[in-house]
């Protein structure tokens, strides 16, 4: 049984980054994803005005 006891936490921390890396996959693109780059853009734009280098 030490066996088991050694294996599950990484089986375990395998599992939860597995469903994590899914999930932002998942969360790509989508209904907002014009949204999300027209603000990426405002955002990069308005930084760039700022340093000069419009």
């Amino acid at each position: 049984m030490d066996y088991v006891s050694a294996l599950l936490p990484p089986v375990v921390m395998a599992a939860f980054f597995i469903a994590l890396i899914v999930t932002i996959v998942k969360t790509q693109g989508g209904a907002n994803k014009a949204k999300e780059d027209a603000y990426v853009d405002a955002a990069a734009a308005e930084a760039a005005q700022r340093t000069g280098d419009a």
